[in-house]
């Protein structure tokens, strides 16, 4: 969870809301993004599977998505989908946080 954390602060700015040994809960934007333990049986069963990060991602919406290559970029970070322009709009690219979670970050734009 560690990584998780430090992935998230220092690449998306995210603050700690709560922190423990089993559980971190980081405030993103607007939104809450929680990682557990898996196997936690005081949890309930929704919340005990531990997530390979298949099928799942996470959008964030920039205003320069240009700029966050860059920076990204400059910090190291794989680029698992490069900078692209698509049919509908969106101008994107991806990276993977340490959970395998695709994280698709996002400028968008009426298609023209």
């Amino acid at each position: 969870m560690q990584e998780s954390k430090d992935f998230y602060t220092r690449l998306f700015g995210c603050h700690v809301i709560f922190e423990s040994d089993w559980f971190i809960l980081l405030r993103l934007g607007n939104s809450d993004l929680g990682f557990m333990l898996p196997d936690l049986q005081f949890q309930p069963p929704i919340f005990q599977c531990a997530l390979a990060g298949k099928g799942v991602w996470i959008a964030i919406d920039v205003d320069d998505v240009v700029s966050e290559y860059e920076r990204i970029a400059a910090l190291g970070v794989p680029i698992e989908v490069e900078l692209r322009s698509e049919a509908w709009g969106d101008l994107h690219f991806a990276i993977l946080d340490p959970n395998g979670i695709g994280i698709d970050i996002v400028e968008h734009h009426q298609p023209g």
